[in-house]
């Protein structure tokens, strides 16, 4: 059974930066792509990044281009989500989840292990 276990989420000022960071169990890490997906109060869950198992692709959703960089250190079994520039419309739990292969993707279904998520809050 895969783990995986966010942390890094709290409170912050509009226009202020986080980053997330997501640890997983397994001894094949780098054989997954890795995603991060977020949920605002009152919405459904939406795609926000995702990174193939070497990390040479990655895939943003439009709302965060520029702004969030998903990377993965795959000597420790992690993946991050840098966040810069944060908007109250970033308020959301953010989501990690594992790929069912090494292919980067942006579609849910391709997910099977998901972590509890972390709490952003960004104040105006």
């Amino acid at each position: 059974q895969v783990q995986l276990v966010e942390s890094g989420g709290g409170l912050v000022q509009a226009g202020g930066s986080l980053r997330l960071s997501c640890a997983a169990s397994g001894r094949t890490f780098s054989s997954y792509a890795m995603g991060w997906f977020r949920r605002a109060p009152g919405k459904e869950r939406e795609f926000v990044a995702t990174i193939s198992g070497s990390g040479g692709s990655t895939y943003y959703a439009d709302s965060v281009k520029g702004r969030f960089t998903i990377s993965r250190d795959n000597a420790k079994n992690t993946v991050y989500l840098q966040i810069h520039t944060l908007k109250p419309d970033d308020t959301a739990v953010y989501y990690c989840a594992r790929s069912q292969d090494y292919i980067a993707t942006m579609f849910v279904r391709n997910y099977d292990y998901w972590g509890q998520g972390t709490q952003v809050t960004v104040s105006s």
